[in-house]
């Protein structure tokens, strides 16, 4: 196991680096100028004096060196000592908005507790209500709450979730009036009264999250269960007397989980990066919006940032997934 994380990792380095650059590029080549904003009054001479003063004046390629440089080694510094206060942040250049003038990575450490919250707890939740509901569909299946989880689990992964949210803020904010249509970042958990209010104030995003993240993997577990329940070894189980519970729940949702466990693993990187269209419905302040900000005023550095480390994260998590195979299912050996 060991052997095969080193290899893994050897193998994501250059796979990040193919991806920055990419990445880069990409957006470097689009069209967009942080100029293009400023009142027609100003000279030329002083927009190039603007374009030189943010760098867009160097090489592309001196450019790409330098912004992953920060983004590397600078950045993740700098956003580890501002959201722990230890002083370990180096001196030199930063990667600045075009909008704000502020170091993109500060940026993203104010706004990701907004994000984890809203949007992780939707992800976590839609989690626990998949598994049960995969694992019940499958071995009940046709039953009544078959029919109804998979009619439930298309509706709420083929309705967008723009859709969803306009519907419950029309319900339970403008008919019922029991929870807020703007979710309010500047709100402090300091007593209970205040607590009633985060908690309402996230139940709708939440719910709208957790419904399409649920609609999907319960379906992925109800199928992967289909499966597995028709093996042979689970025949074999049954017939040396084992208790039903113990093979549905040992041994046939272990095996069950290996498909699954993918599936969740590469939809963590959105819990980190936000959900854009939940967030901009619900006014969540977090790294969604940020996002979806930067692309309309075309703030390639916060664009880019963003893209790079939802990126990463996806390496990451699907190394974090083959990782957990060989736990779920003894017969992948890495050695």
């Amino acid at each position: 196991m060991f052997t095969y994380t080193l290899r893994r990792l050897a193998f994501a380095v250059p796979t990040v680096l193919i991806i920055s650059l990419i990445v880069f590029l990409l957006l470097d080549l689009a069209p967009g100028d942080p100029t293009a904003d400023l009142p027609l009054t100003i000279p030329v001479e002083v927009r190039e004096q603007i374009r030189l003063a943010l760098g867009l004046g160097e090489p592309v390629h001196i450019r790409y060196l330098k912004w992953l440089q920060m983004m590397i080694f600078t950045e993740p510094l700098h956003m580890l000592a501002y959201a722990t206060g230890w002083d370990i942040a180096p001196e030199g250049a930063r990667i600045l908005s075009w909008q704000t003038r502020s170091p993109v990575g500060d940026i993203i450490v104010q706004r990701m507790p907004q994000t984890l919250w809203v949007v992780g707890l939707g992800y976590l939740v839609g989690i626990l209500i998949a598994l049960p509901i995969g694992v019940i569909s499958a071995y009940k299946q046709y039953s009544w709450f078959d029919q109804i989880g998979t009619f439930v689990s298309m509706v709420g992964f083929s309705v967008p979730t723009f859709f969803t949210g306009v519907v419950l803020i029309l319900v339970f904010s403008v008919w019922l009036g029991w929870f807020p249509s703007m979710y309010d970042t500047t709100l402090r958990v300091t007593d209970w009264d205040s607590f009633v209010r985060q908690v309402k104030q996230i139940v709708m995003p939440v719910a709208v999250l957790a419904l399409y993240n649920a609609s999907q993997i319960s379906r992925f577990m109800r199928a992967s269960m289909l499966d597995n329940l028709n093996q042979d070894y689970v025949r074999t189980a049954r017939a040396k007397g084992l208790k039903e519970q113990t093979v549905v729940l040992v041994h046939v949702l272990r095996n069950s989980m290996i498909p699954v466990v993918t599936v969740i693993a590469i939809g963590i990187p959105t819990v980190f990066t936000g959900a854009i269209i939940t967030e901009q419905i619900f006014r969540v302040n977090g790294l969604g919006d940020a996002l979806i900000r930067a692309i309309y005023v075309s703030d390639m550095p916060m664009v880019q940032t963003i893209t790079f480390m939802f990126a990463v994260l996806i390496v990451l998590f699907n190394l974090i997934a083959d990782l957990l195979y060989g736990i779920l299912d003894p017969r992948i050996r890495y050695d």
